[in-house]
């Protein structure tokens, strides 16, 4: 019964939402959701999901719970450093402007910390960086630009100088950096990709999915790459065989589109 609780949860949430839940892993989706369910007092799936399609902020905190919002700024900063030593600098020797796609980019800390890196190589009016993610909630709090001193941990010195503004125990981000990034909302599991990117962010989000699933991303994202461009996943996603999708390591972490 609970089986099948769930599995029509899955399939009422697909025809409202067009979000495929049985293309997440199954075990950690369900551990997440029923704690989720749980905690708000709903004893099935079934009444859950009625209470969702009624209730916005409910809804919300259910894509909050299911994208898992875990972000910061220059996440692991050995792997921010080869992009800004290696990639980047071989990336505007072949074009002076480049189009870079931070997707499933949850609060913002990613493409604001690609267009902060942007800044020391082009003019910032040379900046074109697409933001996507399917949360609505995050594409709003990445839009505001705020966040704690905790997630600027690894933010070089004079960047923190130059691009944020303390107030209280908080740090905006500057509206010369807000300005150059365009938010919206995406499924990348369901819609189309725009195409000649340079560079396609996507870290810490792949995990969550089947490996049917990741790999019709990764076939999506080479699809969208231009010859030469260049998909940086997380540290917990290393592409096995990335030849499958044309793609040829560039560095750990890094794939090159051949």
């Amino acid at each position: 019964m609970e089986d099948r609780d769930f599995l029509q949860f899955i399939d009422k949430v697909k025809r409202k939402t067009g979000i495929d839940l049985a293309l997440y892993k199954e075990a950690q989706m369900k551990r997440r959701l029923t704690s989720l369910r749980v905690k708000r007092g709903y004893h099935t799936f079934e009444s859950f999901f009625e209470a969702m399609t009624k209730n916005q902020e409910l809804f919300d905190e259910f894509l909050d719970r299911m994208t898992i919002n875990v972000s910061e700024f220059f996440r692991n900063p050995s792997r921010w450093e080869v992009l800004e030593k290696k990639i980047l600098p071989r990336l505007l020797q072949e074009k002076s402007k480049i189009k870079c796609w931070s997707a499933a980019c949850s609060t913002g800390e990613e493409p604001y910390s690609l267009a902060m890196l942007l800044s020391r190589f082009i003019p910032l009016h040379e900046v074109d960086i697409t933001a996507t993610d399917i949360d609505e909630g995050a594409i709003a709090r990445a839009k505001r630009g705020i966040y704690t001193e905790r997630l600027l941990q690894d933010v070089p010195k004079d960047l923190v100088a130059k691009y944020f503004k303390k107030d209280g125990i908080m740090y905006s981000i500057s509206d010369d950096i807000k300005r150059l990034i365009k938010f919206k909302r995406h499924n990348m599991l369901a819609d189309p990709f725009d195409q000649n990117y340079d560079l396609i962010i996507c870290r810490n989000v792949m995990i969550y999915f089947t490996e049917e699933a990741k790999h019709n991303l990764y076939h999506k994202f080479a699809a969208s790459l231009r010859t030469g461009g260049v998909l940086f996943v997380g540290s917990t996603e290393q592409i096995f065989q990335p030849q499958q999708y044309g793609f040829e390591p560039e560095d750990t972490f890094f794939y090159r589109k051949m």
